[in-house]
């Protein structure tokens, strides 16, 4: 009896913090049945605290899903603008290359021709091969022209991205990636770099090996935090 009494007492405390019980749910009865009932109220706020949380945790993540659908959003609406400033900025590139004249000399100088000209009116036709003509397929060989006639151009991480981003629409991978690789290694402070460390965490993810993938999204979020390229990097490690 002497039990009964003290757990009455325990269960009773835990009732007063949970929700005050009618007088008449405790009141009366032997120790056993107050016991007997205390126990039933007990269970029956367990069991509607269960039901809130239950809510309360579908709420969370409808919030959750709202946010990501935002975040998704903003994303794309950042990549569109990030493609037209890009573009912008290859044209004034494009227009602010001075073209050199060809001279000749004799005598002790040796004839030269302006490597300028050549590279700027090379990588303004693959990119109006894609941009202007929509010619995917001749855009893939002029670009690789261009980055093997111009490997240190000011142009080249740029020609790299789009020739990387090009055998990936073919789901060439393995060009693809030596392309991005490329960009990533060689030129590390483009603005191009985060956005190929991406495609590579891509490219591991659709070929299967998931690790790599996400030692390279866990990259661009450490390397390029608050960047589109990092937005899409994180949902990317969300949904592996």
């Amino acid at each position: 009896m002497k039990y009964a009494v003290i757990s009455a007492a325990i269960i009773l405390a835990s009732v007063a913090h949970a929700a005050p019980a009618p007088v008449e749910d405790v009141a009366g009865g032997s120790s056993d049945d107050r016991v007997a009932r205390l126990e039933r109220i007990v269970k029956a706020r367990q069991q509607t605290e269960f039901a809130m949380q239950q809510r309360l945790d579908a709420l969370q993540q409808e919030v959750l899903d709202l946010r990501g659908l935002s975040e998704q959003q903003s994303y794309q609406i950042e990549q569109m603008l990030q493609r037209q400033r890009q573009l912008y900025e290859d044209i004034a590139n494009i227009s602010s290359k001075p073209t050199v004249p060809m001279v000749i000399a004799s005598g002790n100088n040796t004839s030269t021709a302006s490597s300028t000209l050549g590279e700027t009116a090379s990588y303004e036709q693959a990119v109006n091969l894609v941009l202007k003509e929509k010619k995917y397929e001749a855009a893939i060989p002029a670009f690789a022209k261009f980055i093997e006639n111009y490997p240190n151009s000011s142009y080249a991480p740029n020609a790299n991205y789009w020739l990387g981003q090009l055998l990936y629409n073919k789901s060439e991978f393995v060009a693809a990636t030596r392309a991005f690789t490329t960009v990533v290694d060689k030129f590390e402070n483009s603005g191009k770099r985060g956005e190929s460390l991406v495609k590579l965490g891509m490219i591991a993810e659709k070929t299967g090996d998931k690790a790599r993938a996400k030692a390279y999204y866990q990259k661009v979020v450490k390397e390029y935090a608050n960047s589109a390229a990092a937005r899409i990097a994180q949902q990317q490690l969300s949904a592996l």
